[in-house]
């Protein structure tokens, strides 16, 4: 990983040095590009003219019910552009964004947000992104696509626009007025070929550069590298504590008072036993019912904090685990060529079953998908992504539980990013830095 966060994605810029490989390369990029220029204009102008309209209405109440939502839509944007930056191009844009509390009522949320300077970059960004942001999108794209009617001019056309007497169509700068200015269309669309070929990966990388540039924090790279610490840090050492608080309450109230009424029987069956056998003896199956019980939440319990089979056979098999305890039909796709570390390997489950158990709970899923993967290229990156069919409409922040599985990765400098249009379907995308042994 590149502390500059200007990874060069060799598969997004060069493909494999080949002809072929390199038109592979392009034409993909230019797939990218178009489907990212529909996306940054559509969603730039919705998310814009909704976020001015609820913050205007703010100071009349509604907008302190409505501009939450509004801004959790607005970053999920946002780090579904820095999710497909880092993916395609190598290009990081780490987010800044202050914690909320998941408990604070709405007066408080909203101007938490509100205060929050990445909040403004991201609202900044929006206009930039519907019209440069746009423009050097479509930019590959039109590159990629454009030459084929200066070819179709050339193969006859032309003929359709003129009748040869007169400049029937303009191809750029080219008047197409018959068959030989046709063929220098088609020479103009050659060319622009060539050049698309060449250049729309790097095109395409400068919008993502031109996203950075807005999105980016400005305290320069080491101070939001201490910020950000700080703040994952603190995450972890208050997840920590209250994970322990949960084990000793699940103790005391579970295991322990199974433990302590079994004792007390054995107490008893001891005095009974020559006096009242039968009454021994049916205490004595209560304390076996007792101690099973106890031996299956201590089994439970230990699950809970590191799960046998994730120690044991790492995090494919513990995933597929997990989809068997399910409700919905999950299907599990892995490809892992070893083990990560044992931290690592830990949040991402636990991430994947906080997903999970939001897609069973809210979701109204039929089916569900885990795709885990990992890729080696600039120090290794682990991907998780977890696709329902559901209904949509889920969200990071606004007492989301998926707050609490971004603060988690956050630990390990991961990211996550959610895509989930009302209606569906949603797809929450997980990545974390790491090596596989």
């Amino acid at each position: 990983m590149n502390t500059n966060g200007d990874s060069t994605n060799e598969d997004s810029t060069n493909g494999d040095g080949s002809v072929g490989g390199r038109l592979r390369t392009a034409a993909l990029t230019g797939a990218r590009a178009l489907v990212l220029a529909v996306v940054a204009l559509a969603g730039s102008i919705t998310l814009f003219v909704l976020s001015v309209v609820s913050i205007v209405l703010v100071p009349v109440g509604i907008g302190i019910v409505t501009t939450p939502w509004v801004l959790a839509g607005v970053r999920g944007f946002a780090n579904w552009r820095r999710l497909v930056a880092a993916q395609w191009c190598g290009v990081r844009i780490p987010p800044a964004y202050r914690p909320v509390p998941k408990d604070a009522n709405p007066w408080t949320r909203c101007f938490r947000l509100l205060g929050d300077p990445a909040t403004w970059r991201d609202l900044m960004w929006l206009p930039v992104d519907m019209i440069a942001g746009f423009v050097t999108a479509l930019l590959p794209a039109a590159l990629l696509t454009y030459p084929f009617e200066g070819f179709a001019l050339g193969a006859g056309l032309w003929r359709v626009f003129t009748d040869g007497t007169r400049v029937g169509w303009w191809y750029g700068f080219v008047p197409v007025s018959g068959q030989l200015s046709a063929l220098a269309a088609a020479a103009l669309g050659a060319a622009l070929l060539v050049t698309g070929v060449y250049t729309a990966p790097l095109l395409l990388r400068a919008h993502f550069l031109l996203t950075r540039s807005v999105l980016g924090s400005g305290q320069g790279e080491l101070a939001e590298r201490v910020r950000v610490l700080t703040e994952t840090r603190r995450d972890a050492v208050d997840t920590s504590a209250a994970e322990l608080r949960r084990i000793e309450r699940d103790l005391h109230d579970g295991a322990q008072a199974r433990l302590v009424a079994m004792g007390m029987d054995l107490g008893t069956i001891e005095a009974l036993v020559e006096k009242d056998p039968a009454k021994a003896k049916q205490l004595l199956a209560q304390a076996r019912k007792s101690s099973a019980e106890a031996l299956t939440e201590l089994r439970d319990l230990v699950r809970g904090i590191h799960p046998p089979v994730l120690a044991e056979r790492g995090l494919g098999d513990a995933v597929r685990a997990l989809a068997l305890r399910l409700p919905i039909s999950t299907e599990v796709d892995v490809e892992l060529a070893g083990r990560a570390g044992e931290p690592v390997e830990a949040a991402a489950y636990f991430a994947v079953s906080e997903v999970l158990t939001n897609a069973v709970k809210h979701s109204g899923a039929d089916r569900i998908w885990v795709d885990i993967h990992h890729s080696p290229e600039h120090g290794g990156m682990l991907r998780i992504a977890v696709t329902d069919d559901g209904g949509g409409g889920a969200s990071i922040g606004a007492g989301s539980g998926l707050s609490g599985v971004e603060r988690r990765l956050g630990t390990f400098d991961g990211v996550l990013a959610v895509s989930s249009p009302v209606g569906g379907p949603t797809m929450v995308t997980m990545e974390i830095p790491c090596e596989l042994s």
